[in-house]
């Protein structure tokens, strides 16, 4: 039974004058999850954004690394579940469900 305790992810835009940093940091505790994201543009002040999921809204949930894991066992496995559908997080942060 695998689960992700914690995850980063970090996008920068290079855009002549206001480059722009995108970071969402997941991290997993007792009651559920907490996604924070953080948006800087330029010199500006970063906005922060910070909102948690139940573990009842989490069940089964898989995370970016969890989901490159998984393929890879299904690849080496050479085997395909008919109708494999998952819990996921879309780039925003929000649930959304992944199939494979």
């Amino acid at each position: 039974q695998l689960e992700t305790l914690e995850q980063e992810e970090q996008e920068c835009l290079e855009l002549t004058p206001h480059p722009t940093e995108k970071r969402t940091h997941i991290v997993s505790h007792q009651h559920g999850m907490t996604v924070t994201k953080t948006l800087q543009e330029g010199e500006a002040e970063p906005q922060c954004q910070s909102f948690c999921y139940s573990q009842a809204k989490l069940r089964g949930l898989l995370l970016e690394g969890a989901s490159l894991l998984l393929l890879r066992v299904l690849a080496h496995r050479q085997t395909m579940p008919p109708d494999l559908v998952f819990p996921a997080m879309d780039t925003e942060g929000n649930l959304c469900t992944s199939s494979y």
